[in-house]
Order: structure tokens, then C-alpha cells, then sequence
């Protein structure tokens, strides 16, 4: 966007494309877009860091883990029908099912965490 409005290309903002706008004015929406996203890339820098591992993905690959307890609830998984319905239908919808965690106690453990990834990562700032 940055580079857009840089241009003078204000598709992005429709507002900005029926005001007269002066170079000065330009080159402050450009700063304030570099500080909003340094403030994301700060912000978020812990998701956007995070490895999710191709079997959270799509558990019905075949998809090698390391850790054995973890390749055989995998195994069973994978060869879950019904399960393999729902996912689907999306894999985020497909973790929150109610049975993983009682039958997949193990990837279940690594899941839930990523879920909630973006809630932990939430940094309140003090006034």
C-alpha cells in the first residue's frame, strides 16, 4: 500500500483519490504505514515465527513424526472416516472437534496451543 500511495495510486484508499493531496501530505501516509507495519511486524512477531506442522494441516497425509506415541495417534486418525468427513469441511473446524482431544490426547496437547496462539500473543500497553 505504501508503495501505492507513494505513486499516487490510491486504489486502496478511495477517499484519498477525490482530495487534492500534496507531496507533504503523501509522504506522511507513506511514514505512517512504514510505523503501522514495523507496529505489526513488533506486535505479532511471535506468529509470524511460529512453525505449524504440515500434519495440523492435513493430518490425512502421509505425514512422518518424530515422536512415536504421536505417529500412532496419527495413524489412528488418519484412518478415522468420520473424522475425515468433517475435515473437509476445514481443518480448523476439524481440531475442535469434540472427540480429538478424548482420542488424540497427543496431538491434541501440540494443537490446542496453536489455536490459541493469537490470543497469547496479544501485548496490552499500559496508559
Amino acid at each position: 500500500m505504501k508503495e501505492n500511495i507513494g505513486r499516487r495510486e490510491f486504489s486502496q484508499f478511495s477517499n484519498l483519490s477525490q482530495v487534492e493531496c500534496i507531496d507533504e501530505d503523501i509522504q506522511t501516509y507513506v511514514e505512517h504505514l512504514i510505523a503501522l507495519h514495523d507496529d505489526f511486524k513488533f506486535r505479532f512477531e511471535d506468529i509470524l515465527s511460529i512453525k505449524i506442522p504440515l500434519w495440523i494441516i492435513n493430518p490425512f497425509d502421509e505425514t512422518e513424526v518424530e515422536n512415536l506415541i504421536l505417529q500412532e495417534e496419527l495413524l489412528e486418525l488418519s484412518t478415522n472416516e468420520e473424522l475425515n468427513v468433517i475435515f473437509k469441511r476445514g481443518y480448523q473446524k476439524f481440531w475442535l472437534q469434540a472427540e480429538i482431544p478424548e482420542k488424540y490426547p497427543g496431538l491434541w496437547e501440540i494443537v490446542q496451543k496453536l489455536l490459541i496462539a493469537f490470543s497469547s500473543s496479544y501485548r496490552r500497553k499500559k496508559l
